[in-house]
């Protein structure tokens, strides 16, 4: 599967109100979302969540133009979704392991949602030849948690943001690869302890 540069495109008349049709473009890329966690990338193809969905291909084609467009859709859902949530966040006053832990939460509350993972998967199967635009999600999730690790402890940490990135962005993608649930919580914990040391140090650890 891949995501290719040139989409045939939806055939739905771009900025009209379609009540109606909105509902059904966001419970096909719900049901996008299941079947890429339920059965993975490869399996998802456009008749099988079409099937899954209950509508025809004709409907996916009309508002996504292909199954391409349909990942696209879920990808851009996803991380609007997950930088939108960042972005609203604002760490509450107090001490700083509470400021920590406010974060982190926030941050896998967001990393951790069934669209924001299906995203992910959708973007490492895709990778090798993905379009250039879908970075552009990742980047500006990276720049949140960037501004947020500013705001920490009263100093310009944006190390901060970036280490968060990474270690969520990793427990996510080992529960893709195991088949059983995986409690990340002495994980995350440990997360917050840490970063939390290193702001009473004043130092990197």
């Amino acid at each position: 599967m891949t995501l290719p540069r040139r989409n045939p495109g939806p055939t739905r008349p771009p900025g009209r109100a379609q009540p109606r049709g909105d509902r059904t473009r966001a419970a096909i890329i719900d049901e996008a979302v299941r079947c890429v966690l339920d059965e993975g990338v490869a399996a998802a193809s456009a008749k099988h969540i079409a099937e899954r969905a209950g509508v025809t291909w004709g409907v996916i084609q009309y508002h996504f133009g292909s199954r391409d467009g349909l990942f696209a859709a879920v990808v851009e859902t996803g991380f609007d979704s997950l930088k939108r949530t960042m972005a609203e966040l604002e760490l509450p006053p107090g001490p700083t392991r509470q400021r920590v832990q406010a974060l982190v939460d926030a941050a896998w509350s967001a990393f951790s949602s069934p669209t924001s993972r299906a995203s992910l998967e959708i973007l490492v199967a895709t990778r090798p030849a993905r379009d250039p635009a879908l970075e552009a999600p990742l980047e500006g999730m990276a720049r949140e948690l960037r501004r947020l690790g500013r705001g920490l402890a009263g100093g310009d940490r944006p190390e901060v943001g970036s280490l968060v990135w990474a270690v969520l962005r990793g427990l996510v993608l080992e529960q893709m690869v195991v088949t059983d649930p995986v409690d990340t919580a002495r994980q995350r914990s440990l997360l917050v302890e840490v970063l939390s040391a290193y702001f009473a140090t004043g130092e990197a650890l």
